[in-house]
């Protein structure tokens, strides 16, 4: 209101104005995003098949690691823009620190195991029926799957281990 009476001036074409600008100002960069985007668009593609047909046995109570091998990782590299394949592996390696700190301090019962090299985790029950794992099957390249050897082997969201281990072994 004081800047209206001192110049005797409208705000609102102003206001218009300054948003178009802005506006037009923020649209100048959307060729480089849309070919950042189809660059890392693998959503519609599944990640690259493992070059390993192994298997891994677990038939106890486990926390069980997943990750690409080298020539998955690889392919995984050649299709991702280069700041969003570093930051998903900053964020991989933190995730999975956090996570381990977690399963070490709070559910020590369970064993960690690191999945290398593996495409398949079979996981045994007490019951001795198995629930078998195809990890190509599964477009997150990194993971965590938890284990009580009576349910199902559950894939868990490592930024929320702490719920997810608290609801899958109190049911």
């Amino acid at each position: 209101m004081y800047i209206q009476k001192l110049y005797k001036i409208k705000l609102e074409p102003l206001v218009l104005i300054l948003f178009y600008l802005s506006l037009i100002a923020s649209c100048t960069n959307q060729p480089q995003t849309k070919e950042i985007i189809q660059k890392t668009n693998i959503g519609s593609q599944n990640k690259p098949s493992s070059s390993f047909q192994d298997s891994l046995k677990i038939e106890f109570k486990a926390a069980v690691f997943y990750q690409p091998d080298t020539f998955q990782k690889e392919k995984i590299k050649e299709v991702t823009d280069t700041r969003i394949f570093e930051g998903s592996m900053h964020e991989y390696f933190y995730q999975t620190k956090n996570a381990h700190i977690v399963l070490k301090k709070n559910w020590a019962q369970l064993k960690i195991i690191e999945a290398k090299n593996r495409r398949y985790l079979v996981f045994v029950k007490e019951d001795k029926t198995t629930d078998i794992i195809d990890l190509d099957k599964y477009n997150d390249a990194y993971g965590l799957f938890i284990f009580d050897g009576k349910k199902k082997p559950v894939l868990v969201d490592m930024t929320n281990i702490e719920e997810a281990l608290y609801f899958y072994f109190s049911k």
